[in-house]
């Protein structure tokens, strides 16, 4: 859209549609090789928001994938934890067992 844009207000420096879209990758991407820049206003109004969108769109990239592998390695260490809870229940629960029984075999004893 923007490459079509600022073929529209800045033909002298984007005369075709083609590199006026190859001009708006290479701004979107931050790369900016400088070899096709825009020199009216309207043209640079146009690249301005470019970039800005640009490192906007690029740094909203960058936080989704890594919130997605701190969230995905949270989930992982939520059931590590889980696993580690449970087992110390059972081990828990069994050792109470124990105890019952021998207080149970204690009090046979001593009812006899």
């Amino acid at each position: 859209m923007s490459g079509f844009i600022v073929t529209l207000v800045d033909h002298r420096d984007f005369p075709t549609f083609g590199i006026g879209v190859w001009w708006a990758i290479v701004t979107l991407g931050t790369v900016g090789y400088g070899d096709v820049v825009p020199h009216t206003a309207w043209g640079r109004v146009v690249g301005s928001v470019v970039i800005i969108l640009g490192v906007t769109f690029i740094s909203f990239l960058i936080a989704t994938v890594t919130s997605y592998f701190v969230a995905a390695e949270e989930a992982e260490a939520d059931e590590a934890a889980n696993a580690a809870r449970a087992a110390r229940a059972a081990r828990a629960e069994a050792t109470l067992r124990r105890i019952e029984e021998r207080l149970a075999a204690i009090e046979a004893k001593l009812g006899d």
